[in-house]
């Protein structure tokens, strides 16, 4: 579905992507892969109005949180249902499982820097930090098959 430009707000394709810091081959891409149907001008150049501006915005969201365009592709297309809930719960998962993994990380530098002892190795609290890990073994990293170094 070709999305039309409000009368009152129309950017040509430079100047949209300026607005978010993109290059204008990324809209082009992103067109190519379903994500944009900007509307064309009879000369044929590519028009974009708020709906567009607004789509792009949530498509960079999408991307911060981790999507892939397949999956923003899904979420933006799939109507409210399965499909958009069942991606949603496993990038949930994904993202709780990184906080948890960054929150433990913050933990060990705070522990470091807010240590008295000269070696840190002695410091009761940076021993409990470090059994509590081993304990839980090699845990691969996100987007990796094998332990985290």
């Amino acid at each position: 579905m070709k999305s039309t430009p409000d009368h009152d707000e129309a950017y040509g394709i430079g100047e949209l992507a300026a607005h978010y810091g993109l290059a204008t081959h990324v809209l082009r891409h992103w067109e190519s892969v379903g994500l944009l149907h900007p509307h064309r001008d009879t000369a044929g150049r590519r028009v974009y109005g708020h709906a567009d501006r607004l789509r792009i915005g949530a498509i960079l969201c999408a991307k911060d949180a981790g999507l892939s365009l397949a999956e923003i592709h899904t979420l933006t297309s799939a109507p409210a249902g399965p499909a958009r809930r069942t991606l949603l719960r496993e990038r949930r998962a994904a993202l709780t499982a990184e906080i948890a993994r960054l929150q433990a990380q913050l933990a060990l530098v705070e522990c470091g820097l807010n240590c008295p002892h000269e070696d840190l190795l002695t410091c009761t609290t940076f021993q409990a930090i470090v059994s509590d890990r081993a304990a839980n073994g090699a845990r691969p990293a996100p987007g990796r098959d094998g332990p985290v170094a």
